[in-house]
């Protein structure tokens, strides 16, 4: 009898905690259910600088957290610029209320959403590097994103290069993914304004017979510019030696055949006049599409949120994501923009979703 009494109490409670289950008010769904998802995070340096915007960066991973099985994703790409200044105390109140370090572990304990729940992969800025701007090569980032933090990576990791102060790191790294539809996905991560010899071991990598047949994607920070979509050459820095975009297309992605997308950060400026308008997301977008040596279409997108939340000392970035949703037919990739900080309310949805064409589009790999 006391059996038959804890069992029905059992029941009771597992109903109640059913009835109590979060209604998430802008629950995303895959456009189709045989697909899978890629989310990238556009630089969150904004979030990371003042405090007060910080949690908008956990609830932005937080979100991923919960959606990894829901909506089927396989990776997370950060374009970098994770914080604002790599090594400095003095903190400059027109910019920022946090030191460097302040910066680094808030930025890690974010992260540690993710860990052990889905790869991420993070192409260092230039803001990783240096005092404050990426002038200098020394970096803490080997500090914060090791190999052990998230057991994901013993799946897919097959490669890193070390860095320009000859450490080991993940700043530049291969991940391979094992997909449905799309076969295998060789996914490369390179550091700020690559060497070289990066650039190198890259192109070997994606021609080597155990990687020329799979899909590559090249995550890196800077490679086009907003709005005109040209690639970045030039820049002002005085990090060497050093590529810009144009360098980078040149000699890896132009001649490598299986590279058919590229994700990058970086550039971008806000529209006070328009503050989230369409202009604004026109402003921290960009996008194009060319031929490799192999006449096969390269995609090439730009994305970056640390203006869409005010402008430069906004909130960071309003919480948003580039979804990209690889179709069952094995060519399309379905690219949205999402607000997670707008879809968790029922009062803010209806503004969770950019639909603009810079927004939203399709990428279709021949």
């Amino acid at each position: 009898m006391k059996t038959r009494y804890l069992l029905l109490y059992i029941a009771a409670l597992v109903c109640n905690t059913v009835g109590l289950a979060q209604n998430r008010a802008d629950r995303q769904q895959l456009q189709d259910p045989g697909s899978f998802m890629i989310a990238v995070m556009g630089d969150p340096q904004g979030y990371t600088k003042y405090d007060i915007n910080q949690p908008l960066y956990e609830l932005t991973t937080a979100w991923i957290a919960d959606n990894v099985e829901h909506l089927n994703i396989k990776a997370v790409l950060f374009t970098g610029d994770l914080v604002e200044q790599n090594e400095n105390i003095v903190r400059n109140r027109n910019m920022l209320n946090q030191t460097s370090r302040q910066m680094w572990e808030w930025s890690s304990h974010c992260l540690e959403r993710l860990d052990n729940r889905v790869p991420y992969m993070i192409s260092p800025g230039n803001h990783e590097y240096g005092y404050v701007r990426g002038d200098e090569p020394f970096t803490h980032f080997p500090d914060y994103y090791t190999y052990e933090r998230n057991r994901c990576n013993a799946d897919v990791l097959v490669s890193t290069f070390p860095n320009r102060m000859g450490r080991a790191s993940l700043e530049n790294a291969a991940w391979e993914l094992e997909t449905d539809h799309w076969g295998r996905l060789l996914i490369i991560n390179l550091e700020w304004a690559p060497r070289d010899e990066v650039l190198a071991w890259a192109k070997k990598l994606c021609e080597s017979k155990t990687y020329k047949d799979h899909k590559a994607i090249v995550l890196t920070h800077t490679f086009l510019c907003e709005t005109t979509a040209e690639r970045t050459d030039n820049e002002n820095y005085k990090i060497t030696p050093r590529n810009w975009g144009q360098g980078i297309w040149d000699k890896l992605v132009y001649p490598c055949a299986n590279i058919r997308l590229v994700v990058c950060g970086h550039t971008g400026h806000p529209d006070y006049d328009h503050p989230g308008s369409p202009q604004d997301f026109v402003n921290n977008t960009a996008y194009r599409c060319d031929k490799n040596s192999a006449g096969r279409s390269v995609h090439q997108m730009m994305w970056n949120i640390q203006c869409l939340g005010g402008g430069w000392e906004g909130n960071g970035g309003d919480g948003w994501l580039r979804l990209l949703e690889f179709m069952p037919d094995g060519r399309t990739i379905k690219a949205t923009t999402y607000s997670v900080l707008f879809g968790i309310s029922p009062t803010t949805r209806h503004l969770a979703h950019q639909t603009d064409s810079c927004c939203q589009f399709d990428m279709v790999i021949d």
